[in-house]
């Protein structure tokens, strides 16, 4: 099911960009949040596309503002091919400053299973499942 080679780049195609289809998503999408960050989900028969808000209230410094960007962008090409068709937007919230880039990531996942959008059993890792493993 894992594809042989993912795509190193982040397509037009895979972006939500337009303040309508920004519109769309908020007013009629599924929500869900937790401290650093809120998912917006509008499900649909399209591919998977992200839209990210990273406010300056978020961080003051543009630094801050595209890491956190940069790791959720990367989490979500990573994903894509295992997230049901769709938009998602992301809202950082001021937490996701002070987090590391590997909370954010888990926080992501946690937030797109949460939603229904992504399988619980889904590994973007290199090892099998511990359950896949034969003991004898």
């Amino acid at each position: 099911m894992r594809p042989e080679i993912l795509p190193e780049t982040f397509p037009r195609g895979a972006r939500v960009r337009a303040k309508a289809e920004f519109t769309a998503v908020f007013a009629s999408g599924k929500r869900t949040a937790e401290p650093r960050l809120a998912l917006h989900w509008l499900a649909d028969d399209t591919s998977p596309r992200m839209g990210l808000a990273v406010s300056r209230k978020v961080d003051p410094n543009a630094v801050g503002r595209n890491r956190i960007k940069r790791q959720l962008r990367e989490r979500f090409r990573r994903l894509r091919p295992y997230l049901k068709g769709g938009s998602y937007v992301l809202v950082a919230r001021s937490a996701a400053a002070a987090s590391a880039n590997v909370q954010l990531a888990q926080a992501f996942e946690q937030l797109l299973i949460r939603a229904g959008a992504l399988p619980r059993t889904v590994s973007t890792g290199t090892m099998p499942p511990a359950s896949s493993i034969s003991t004898s």
